[in-house]
């Protein structure tokens, strides 16, 4: 089946559509303009701007609505900016369709699958579209989406077949869109896409990766309510008290009610609710960048904590490009190479029954590799020709192997090729415990090259004598092929990496010890000779799992249900855990595990759903840079959220002090932070999310799960650079207050109080490094936000018209120096903090090598 033509393709795409059902929309600019509009903080700028207007300050008013909308661009764009990452992980979670077209297999998005594709479907597949089963084998799919019906039916293939049937028919040929294919395999003619399947025309939605609230959120929406309730109770409080110990008169009443008002929006931190989501969302798009898809926001919270990581080895810790390396058979050993030496008779039939029992276009890499060999090597023709496949027994979990039956055109007698773990060849065979222990060491001695280990297996009976069970099979030995399978280059160093980040790496496989011995000290794992098989998992009890489990690194011949025994075992041990998977069976691991990471490459459709994470290229490497990224990711939301909360100390205490001294000027008002707003939003959206990661990011234990975000630490560090700031302002203003007049203080206050804010943004970009040391770091968003911040406040100070809309009285060069000084100074103790830990941690080192 050559299937059609990219062309062909393409104009049918143009002509009928995507392949997509309609789901949830992306917000529009119109969208987040009104649920920016609805926000409190812009509700409380419209508020004080008629505040303004109705006491005879227009030019108030305007300045603090001009404000309001410059501060709602910010907002909208960077709502955009999260949308566009959106729908890029929209893109990457399209569901993928194996299709032949110009005679070719392409891996093509389900979006782009077009009517008259060519579907190749397996196991574990998720139906793309509507289509007619046009050849396969044992093929049973699950249309309990469609029909409520937990029973998979089975499906005939029909060549002639031209219009779909009812869902749930047995033995039919119609496929349909979003069922899951649970046995066999087959190829598919697609019928139709998009809106016109079976499941569009129900007007169910396929995919959505519309992001849920993650731990990290509920937190913050907690904070942000209870602040909030603050916020009213304390501008409740204002308004009363500056309005009763003024006089209580109507002007001074709406004076009270312009502090209160600042009084809530200098408490209310709507930031909170942006900065979450706006860094979960470009943090899954930077991740996806390291080809790791994010389908649970709350991923990203817990890579930081993963202690342990359960990989495979196939195609994870090694490259999955398999090659014949050693064919073993009448006694002798035949070393692969490419220099074309004589091969004894027996090994030829071992590598020719070997290909006979692999598909004759395969996908499987150990299949391809036996078909590279048979095509390279001086290997006679595969059998009698013309020759017709007329049975093949799939690999079950009972009974790993395949064998398929050929029938001879000429003389009807049939050949029987068999190939798979040794172990169930043994079984077809029937060998003696003699043979089987000639085997044993044959198979034990190809493991400890890292080999992976299939048996050979024939037989020739007429069609009367074959069975219907594969059990029933009685076949003759042949012997044993070996195939390498490099580990990647980039693994020992990541490995390395886990090590020094405190994180445990777990190799599961299901091939031999030996070979899995091989791959883990390859791949540079602490403990590559403490290997537990699955035949010892089997008789473990889950207590003595747990027990043993924190010395072992290598499980082999696991089989996929064990894998969610060792994730039950690793989390009874305290420990969380990322799992990667790519089967069907898979699935309950990659629930159960902490961090589900899916393959994306060769794993099925139902392991990416059951997973929180897709590795789109399969290498473990992604993994480690995922990690590595998810430790960032949380280490500058953290940042932001010191930002905010030290920011707000300062802006709270100075609209509530003067309320409590009846000669105390307003030193805050709603147009000030509307103002302090344009510092804010950026910093938090912009700054903190583009910050590179800590120094030895990777050589720091993982972050206790328990760990709250609003922490003791948190709190307390915010709460200590806020005071600081508020500290200063307030001296600042008592010294000032007499000399200068009551806005000329202000606006000496208001100055310091900008340049302490562009402090905070550039001490907190780092825990670790000084402020002059992290200027050599780049990062565009802050040099912005600095000449955004110092450009507007020079205005304010210098034009007179500004200067009176913001309540500023002109300033002599010595003040205005002496206050940006002391905004500079009053956070200078956080640099020394740092260096004061970085000299204890040298001194406690060289101490240790002593």
């Amino acid at each position: 089946m050559s299937g059609l033509s990219e062309q062909e393709a393409g104009r049918r795409l143009g002509q009928d559509g995507a392949n997509e059902l309609p789901s949830q929309q992306s917000r529009s600019v119109l969208r987040i303009a009104i649920e920016v509009a609805r926000e409190p903080m812009f509700l409380l700028l419209l508020v004080a701007g008629a505040l303004y207007l109705a006491t005879g300050n227009p030019a108030d008013a305007l300045l603090l609505l001009g404000f309001v909308f410059v501060v709602m661009a910010i907002t909208i764009i960077q709502g955009r900016r999260t949308e566009r990452a959106l729908e890029a992980l929209r893109d990457l979670a399209s569901p993928r369709a194996l299709v032949i077209r110009d005679g070719q297999p392409h891996r093509v998005p389900g979006r782009e699958v077009v009517r008259g594709d060519v579907l190749i479907v397996a196991e574990g597949d998720r139906i793309p579209a509507d289509a007619l089963l046009r050849s396969g084998s044992s093929v049973c799919v699950d249309e309990s989406l469609l029909t409520g019906e937990s029973a998979a039916v089975r499906k005939a293939p029909s060549p002639a077949a031209v219009v779909l049937e009812r869902p749930g028919g047995d033995g039919s040929a119609s496929m349909f869109s979003g069922t899951l294919v649970t046995g066999g395999q087959g190829s598919c003619e697609v019928i139709s896409t998009g809106p016109h399947t079976e499941l569009g025309r129900i007007g169910q939605a396929l995919q959505s990766i519309a992001p849920d609230a993650t731990p990290l959120q509920l937190e913050t929406g907690r904070m942000v309510r209870a602040l909030a309730v603050v916020g009213l109770i304390a501008c409740a409080i204002v308004v009363v008290i500056y309005s009763v110990t003024r006089g209580g008169t109507l002007p001074i009443w709406k004076e009270g009610l312009l502090a209160g008002i600042a009084m809530a929006m200098a408490i209310l931190p709507e930031e909170f609710p942006v900065v979450l989501t706006v860094f979960l969302a470009l943090g899954a798009w930077r991740i996806s960048k390291s080809r790791v898809l994010t389908r649970r926001m709350a991923a990203i919270e817990t890579l930081g904590a993963a202690t342990v990581l359960c990989v495979d080895k196939t195609g994870t810790l090694t490259e999955n490009r398999m090659s014949l390396a050693r064919v073993v058979a009448g006694g002798h050993t035949i070393v692969v190479t490419d220099g074309g030496e004589p091969w004894p008779n027996a090994c030829r039939t071992v590598l020719e029954t070997s290909v006979l029992a692999s598909r004759a276009d395969p996908f499987d890499p150990m299949e391809r590799a036996l078909h590279r060999a048979a095509a390279s090597l001086p290997v006679t023709s595969p059998g009698p020709d013309p020759q017709l496949l007329v049975r093949e027994y799939p690999l079950t979990p009972q009974l790993l192997a395949v064998t398929h039956v050929w029938q001879d055109t000429g003389s009807g007698r049939l050949r029987v090729a068999s190939k798979g773990a040794p172990e169930a060849i043994a079984e077809l065979c029937q060998l003696s415990a003699a043979e089987r222990g000639t085997l044993t060491h044959d198979v034990a001695r190809l493991a400890s090259l890292g080999l992976r280990v299939l048996g050979v297996a024939r037989a020739e009976l007429p069609p009367a004598d074959l069975p219907d069970e594969h059990g029933a099979l009685r076949l003759g030995f042949l012997g044993l092929v070996g195939l390498e399978d490099p580990v990647r280059q980039d693994v020992p160093a990541a490995v390395a990496e886990c090590r020094t980040a405190g994180i445990r790496v777990v190799m599961i496989t299901g091939d031999y010890s030996a070979t899995a011995q091989s791959v883990a000290r390859q791949a540079g794992l602490e403990m590559p000779d403490a290997v537990l098989t699955g035949e010892e998992l089997r008789r473990l009890s889950p207590d003595e799992l747990a027990a043993r489990i924190d010395q072992i690194q290598v499980f082999a011949r696991v089989v996929p249900e064990q894998k969610l025994q060792i994730v039950a075992a690793l989390k009874a041990r305290g420990e969380i855990v990322a799992m990667t998977g790519d089967g069907v069976n898979d699935a309950p691991a990659l629930k159960a595990a902490h961090i589900g990471i899916a393959m994306g490459a060769r794993g099925t459709d139902v392991a990416r759903e059951a997973a929180s994470m897709v590795l789109l290229d399969d290498a473990f490497s992604s993994i480690v840079a995922a990690i590595r990224l998810g430790r960032r990711i949380y280490d500058n939301i953290r940042k932001a959220v010191v930002f905010i909360l030290t920011v707000h100390v300062p802006i709270a205490g100075l609209s509530m002090t003067p309320v409590f001294f009846a000669d105390w000027p307003l030193l805050l008002l709603p147009v000030h932070i509307a103002f302090l707003q344009l510092i804010i939003d950026p910093a938090c959206a912009l700054v903190f999310e583009a910050e590179g990661e800590e120094l030895g990011i990777m050589r720091r234990p993982p972050r206790d799960p328990q760990q709250r975000l609003f922490s003791a630490t948190t709190v307390g560090m915010a709460l200590l650079q806020g005071v600081s700031v508020l500290g200063v302002c307030l001296a600042i203003f008592v010294v000032t207050r007499a000399d200068h007049g009551p806005d000329a203080a202000r606006a000496l206050v208001f100055s310091c109080m900008v340049v302490s804010f562009i402090v905070t943004i550039l001490i907190n970009r780092s825990w670790t490094r000084t402020t002059i040391s992290m200027l050599r770091e780049p990062n565009a968003a802050v040099w912005w936000v600095i000449c955004g911040a110092v450009g507007l406040l020079g205005l304010v100070l210098t034009v007179p018209a500004v200067r009176v809309l913001f309540h500023f009285a002109p300033l002599h060069g010595t003040d205005l120096a002496l206050s940006l000084l002391g905004g500079v100074a009053c956070l200078a103790w956080f640099d020394l903090l740092k260096l004061s830990r970085r000299w204890g941690a040298g001194w406690t080192r060289r101490g240790a090598r002593r």
